[in-house]
């Protein structure tokens, strides 16, 4: 059973990785970057001539990996029935094409649902220049524990629920983009740190229920963010602020993805569907891009909304 102290008080050895322009091509191909030879707002993240490639904002999800920590039998999770909830990345600064990393990570709250309802768990991982301490991202990963609700007592009572995210705007999108997988999508994509069996094996992927392997949440997480930098930033990695969503649904490799994205001003709220399984399978997304608003903020616009309702 969880003790909700000692979680929050997990020590985790800080991670130091070093990444090169390679790996930032690596993941750049694994979501998908490529796919039109000719993009030449593509190929700055996949061709290292005539000069060196940029790195995806994204990529910093796979830095500074801290492992397979709620595996260690004292954290008093059932791992077994653990899924990815949801992700939250903001940038302070962009993430340099190659260099040294230093993570630090810490769990932030522990949510209990209720007996029979699970658990949330969530922890930030900051990720900071090594030459000079520079912070350049924290992302927010949250975990859903499906067996390990139940826990809290009057003495460590857990902590408060998460504000409920803004609801998507009702009505049609403001723009549409369909994103293909390949059919070895998450083949690709387990090269960048994940090889968790799930995405790779039959056999474990139909132990857990799934007819074959299913893609990384944080691969189609990742799809999603170039798709919203390349339609709201001109793929300018410099312009991407922030980035979440909550994870509803698996994608199967060679499924196409689309997405429904809402502007106003220097945000957009977005959700991925499976169309041809009419699934959302992401969620309440939220990105926020630099550069100066001309319009209202999502939450200003409900607001105004409400006031002449």
């Amino acid at each position: 059973m969880i003790d909700v102290h000692r979680l929050k008080d997990w020590r985790f050895d800080e991670v130091v990785q070093r990444y090169d322009a390679d790996d930032a091509m690596r993941y750049a191909l694994a979501l998908g970057l490529g796919g039109d030879p000719t993009d030449a707002r593509q190929l700055r993240f996949v061709n290292d001539a005539p000069a060196p490639p940029l790195a995806l904002p994204t990529m910093a999800v796979v830095l500074g990996f801290p492992g397979s920590w709620m595996k260690d039998p004292a954290t008093g999770i059932d791992f077994a029935r653990i899924v990815h909830g949801e992700e939250r990345v903001v940038w302070h600064r962009p993430l340099p094409p190659a260099g040294t990393v230093r993570a630090r990570h810490r769990v932030t709250r522990v949510v209990d649902k209720g007996p029979g309802r699970g658990a949330t768990i969530t922890y930030d991982k900051t990720l900071h220049d090594i030459d000079d301490d520079a912070l350049l991202a924290t992302v927010t990963h949250t975990t859903f524990a499906r067996g390990d609700g139940g826990f809290a007592t009057a003495q460590a009572p857990g902590d408060a629920a998460p504000p409920v995210p803004v609801p998507l705007p009702e009505g049609a999108p403001h723009d549409v983009v369909d994103i293909p997988t390949l059919p070895q999508q998450a083949l690709l994509y387990r090269l960048c740190g994940d090889r968790n069996p799930l995405h790779a094996d039959p056999a474990t992927a139909r132990a857990a229920g799934f007819e074959r392997p299913i893609l990384h949440g944080l691969c189609t997480w990742g799809m999603a963010g170039h798709a919203l930098l390349a339609r709201c930033a001109d793929s300018d990695p410099a312009r991407l602020r922030s980035l979440s969503a909550r994870f509803s649904a698996p994608v199967f490799p060679g499924e196409t993805l689309r997405l429904e994205l809402f502007r106003a001003g220097a945000e957009v709220r977005f959700r991925v569907r499976v169309p041809a399984r009419d699934r959302v399978v992401l969620d309440h997304g939220h990105a926020v891009f630099a550069g100066p608003s001309n319009g209202r903020t999502i939450q200003e616009r409900s607001d105004d909304d409400e006031e002449t309702t």
